[in-house]
């Protein structure tokens, strides 16, 4: 498990870039689709809000409910990706927790039967961030590939769990 610290860090990387990838399977076919960011911190857990008759509800339900969330900001060299277990909850208390105006846009009525949140439950993942210029970046991989030896170093990568 990641501790406090590390869970601040993945939340860091990622709150700013507010809209991530949420990868299924349908019939043993990945699909993913863009999923906003509610939330105002990272536990170990992703809310998303849906329908309950969305196909990506379907999809989580199926087999063994893995899932996979991907957040990528190109400009900064963030990339993020996060798989965990997916359940869906109809607790009024979690979705009145984060509604908002922006939540409001998409799902008009949060006592509408059919408003759910996905519940992501992180069990492991990884993070690239890249500290440097793309300038710099260039360069690394220019000396690498002068260098067949070296590979270019070109940020941190570390993988987590939940």
């Amino acid at each position: 498990m990641s501790s406090p610290e590390h869970k601040q860090k993945i939340w860091n990387l990622i709150k700013d870039i507010k809209v991530g990838m949420l990868v299924t399977q349908d019939d043993g076919v990945p699909r993913a689709r863009p999923m906003h960011l509610v939330q105002s911190e990272y536990d170990g857990t992703i809310w998303f809000y849906t329908r309950r008759s969305a196909e990506k509800v379907i999809e989580a339900q199926q087999g063994d409910s893995e899932v996979c969330l991907t957040f990528s900001d190109q400009e900064e060299g963030v990339y993020v990706s996060m798989s965990g277990r997916a359940r869906i909850t109809n607790d009024q208390n979690i979705i009145d927790r984060y509604w908002s105006s922006e939540v409001a846009a998409w799902l008009p009525e949060k006592e509408d039967p059919d408003v759910v949140m996905l519940e992501i439950d992180i069990e492991m993942g990884e993070h690239w961030a890249a500290k440097e210029s793309k300038v710099f970046q260039l360069y690394e991989v220019a000396k690498a590939n002068v260098k067949s030896d070296k590979t270019p170093n070109i940020g941190e990568n570390e993988k987590f769990g939940g």
